[in-house]
């Protein structure tokens, strides 16, 4: 009887062939009122860009509702969209800023992205949030955000520049972006 390799339970060398081609960085339609750019890049502990990951992301609507149902005529938001991470680690997708949502134990949490980072070595995906810059006071409130070391929580939050929001992602090291168990 012959053996054959298979590979470890890591992601590992086959992570980008067992990922669907089709990416899905558009949450809304091009030409959406009030659409955002929500980009970054993906780098590992010495600070080196991570091509072929895959960052998930997630989201409410608008009024803080996961209800998919179209924002408005002619626009269709879906609340989930994919993409892979190019040669230089860049992330790009096209969605809305969400609004607030309530939190579990009362009050609001304030308006995020949830994101999870897929790539070769990682056994599970990291999972982390988008918190937007110029939501000062409901990041301050936020019962999540408040979980991060207080020296930590600026890395989960995305510099706004009039329809872009900006954040990268460390995966380890100094400037390691904080990352949640669930």
């Amino acid at each position: 009887m012959s053996r054959e390799l298979t590979p470890s339970q890591t992601v590992g060398p086959y992570f980008g062939v067992s990922m669907t081609p089709e990416e899905l960085t558009r949450l809304v339609p091009e030409g959406t009122p009030d659409a955002v750019v929500l980009t970054g890049v993906v780098t590992d502990g010495e600070g080196k860009p991570v091509p072929e990951g895959m960052i998930e992301i997630w989201q409410a609507d608008r009024e803080g509702s996961y209800d998919r149902a179209p924002q408005g005529e002619g626009e269709a938001f879906t609340g989930f969209g994919r993409c892979h991470t190019d040669d230089d680690g860049l992330y790009r997708f096209l969605t809305l800023k969400p609004g607030p949502v309530p939190a579990s134990r009362g009050g609001m949490q304030a308006p995020h992205v949830n994101m999870a980072i897929f790539g070769a070595g990682l056994v599970k995906p990291l999972r982390t949030r988008v918190y937007f810059s110029d939501e000062t006071e409901a990041n301050r409130t936020d019962p999540v955000l408040a979980l991060v070391d207080e020296s930590r929580r600026h890395l989960l939050v995305a510099d706004v520049d009039g329809s872009v929001a900006s954040l990268d992602i460390r995966l380890q090291g100094d400037g390691e972006t904080p990352f949640f168990e669930l």
